[in-house]
Order: structure tokens, then C-alpha cells, then sequence
């Protein structure tokens, strides 16, 4: 299977839960430079927030 591990190379936002009864994990990597961790269904839910609502996608959104 392939690294699916955002880099600065390849920005994105990857999350993982192998199992329910697992924490999920979580990282991100803005094109912006941004970068961030996550371990814990509740903190991994933040990051995907903040990821979508500030980097990433909202880049597109604001031309940033």
C-alpha cells in the first residue's frame, strides 16, 4: 500500500482508525507551509476542522 503521509511535496490531509475500539490519528500539510498532528477521535475531528476551515480547501476559496 502506498504512504498516504501528507508532505510538504504532497499537501493533504490524512486520517486513519484501523479500528473502532483504536484512536484515530491524523496529519496535515498545507501548501501554505502549515503542518499539524493529531491522535484521539475528538482531537483528529479538530484537526480535519481546522484543515478545511483554514488551509487547504479554503486556500482555493480566498485565493491565499
Amino acid at each position: 500500500m502506498a504512504d498516504l503521509t501528507p508532505t510538504p511535496d504532497r499537501p493533504g490531509l490524512h486520517i486513519s482508525k484501523p479500528s473502532p475500539n483504536s484512536p484515530a490519528t491524523g496529519s496535515a500539510v498545507c501548501h501554505c507551509g502549515a503542518s499539524a498532528t493529531a491522535t484521539g477521535d475528538t482531537a483528529v475531528r479538530a484537526l480535519v476542522e481546522g484543515y478545511t476551515t483554514n488551509h487547504g480547501p479554503a486556500h482555493n476559496r480566498t485565493g491565499r
